[in-house]
């Protein structure tokens, strides 16, 4: 992966670990469409990398994202419905590229997610969050819905919780978030890289095109019905138990030794 220069944004590859940090942490991260626009280039140009194995989003400074940037803001007010349109459309379309990206994605939760901060970590596999963390849905406060992001935050609370968030914009912290299923672990400050670290270790022992068959079968499987899905999963273990990566998978463990892709 080439190195690449953002403006709002910090892209890096180490150990097989492509991390992105959003990086206005004067404005606690929030962010404007800029950042949406490197977000989405940088979420394509890991997903394009063999050498990534897992992709993890986070803050730098004291908050994970504030949301939308007040700044930016002030801009739209001012926009007609299709410049709005043009702007909403390209949100939406970077949370659905970083949910159905092919590789496993973890949020590291440092501080504050609020409004479309917590969209942001919803589409990631897994969230961890640090104790410390406050979270909030509070787009109504300013008389708007969290719209884009509400798909994802669905899937995570399901419909009765994210009644409440979404209709009250309350804050909770960190302990509600995992409660109500929109975090799935909470560490103290101090251990919330070893937390995130840990996860990484657990996802580079699998086998790569196995979990991109995981995501594949968590986005399909579910809008499917029962006659479809019957064949649709069939054929995908069919295809891995005779792919080279499930050959090698089989063989390792009836031979009691490591696969390859662990190297």
């Amino acid at each position: 992966m080439k190195e690449k220069k953002y403006e709002t944004i910090i892209l890096s590859l180490e150990d097989k670990v492509g991390r992105v940090w959003l990086n206005r942490p004067e404005i606690h991260n929030a962010f404007n469409v800029v950042m949406i626009r490197e977000l989405r280039d940088a979420i394509r140009t890991l997903g394009a990398d063999e050498a990534v194995r897992v992709v993890v989003l986070s803050g730098k400074g004291k908050s994970f994202c504030a949301g939308a940037d007040l700044n930016w803001m002030r801009e739209i007010i001012t926009y007609s419905y299709e410049q709005n349109l043009r702007e909403s459309l390209e949100l939406a379309e970077f949370l659905y590229e970083l949910y159905a990206l092919p590789k496993p994605t973890i949020a590291r939760l440092n501080g504050a997610a609020i409004g479309g901060g917590a969209g942001f970590l919803s589409a990631c596999d897994i969230a961890v969050a640090s104790a410390d963390a406050q979270l909030g849905l509070s787009e109504v406060k300013i008389g708007l819905v969290p719209a884009c992001i509400a798909p994802y935050v669905l899937r995570r609370t399901g419909e009765s919780r994210a009644r409440r968030l979404f209709l009250t914009g309350e804050r909770f912290d960190a302990k509600r978030a995992a409660e109500i299923g929109l975090v799935d672990e909470v560490a103290a400050p101090a251990d919330l890289d070893g937390r995130v670290d840990d996860i990484v270790g657990r996802l580079l022992s699998s086998g790569p095109e196995a979990l991109a068959c995981c995501k594949e079968l968590l986005r399909r499987v579910p809008g499917m019905s029962f006659e479809d899905v019957k064949r649709f999963t069939a054929e995908m273990i069919a295809g891995l138990r005779v792919s080279r990566e499930g050959q090698e998978g089989m063989a390792a463990f009836l031979e009691k030794r490591k696969p390859r892709w662990t190297d």
